[in-house]
């Protein structure tokens, strides 16, 4: 039971945090794309202000660093943690020996954003991080007629404004949409969905006085 609850906060932290569109925020380092630490923790508060996140600082024998963060949110006696780790690094990705203190500052904002990427917020632009080059470059290709169909559907079953879900991803139709980017617009559009159907599901639950 307590299992069930516990895995319960975890996928609608997932769902909420994904369905957040990070486009707008997202900045160019090179070939990177990352998101900054202010934007990143800003909008996890606003979904949950009690979150809170902890630093654990590794040496190796070489003098390289790691630095570790680990992200936790409580809500109604249930917790749910992340952690991730990231080295310190230079500009071309190569691990720091003796790192100063602005290396290690840099990197716990960084890791901070990682972790927080794994409880579901913009996770999406790390997803050619670790794949093979012919999987990111379909994952940089437009959406398959199949997905095309499957969001004009959720569209429609939540009355969503086309236009604003267009402006939304800056694209002039549906099929411009590109492959990363359809597992975020399906669950922002499930999550509505859902939200609509718990609201009628209540409504009708509400007994009627004038009986």
């Amino acid at each position: 039971m307590n299992q069930q609850t516990k895995t319960s906060l975890a996928e609608s932290v997932w769902q909420n945090l994904y369905s957040i569109n990070v486009s707008q925020h997202i900045e160019k380092k090179g070939n990177l794309s990352y998101l900054s630490w202010t934007w990143a923790w800003q909008a996890l508060m606003e979904e949950y202000p009690q979150a809170m996140y902890s630093v654990d600082d590794r040496t190796y024998p070489d003098g390289s660093m790691e630095v570790r963060v680990t992200v936790s949110i409580e809500r109604h006696g249930e917790k749910l943690e992340r952690m991730m780790w990231l080295p310190v690094m230079n500009h071309k990705n190569q691990a720091i020996i003796s790192p100063n203190a602005r290396d290690i500052s840099d990197a716990r904002m960084r890791c901070l954003v990682k972790c927080i990427s794994m409880l579901g917020l913009g996770s999406y632009i790390y997803a050619g991080e670790d794949i093979p080059k012919a999987e990111k470059e379909a994952l940089s290709q437009p959406i398959t007629d199949d997905q095309v169909e499957t969001l004009a559907q959720l569209i429609k079953a939540t009355a969503t404004d086309i236009d604003k879900f267009l402006s939304f991803y800056e694209i002039g139709h549906i099929e411009e949409l590109k492959g990363h980017m359809f597992e975020q617009a399906y669950a922002m559009l499930r999550r509505k969905l859902e939200e609509a159907e718990r609201s009628a599901a209540q409504e009708e639950a509400i007994p009627d006085e004038s009986l």
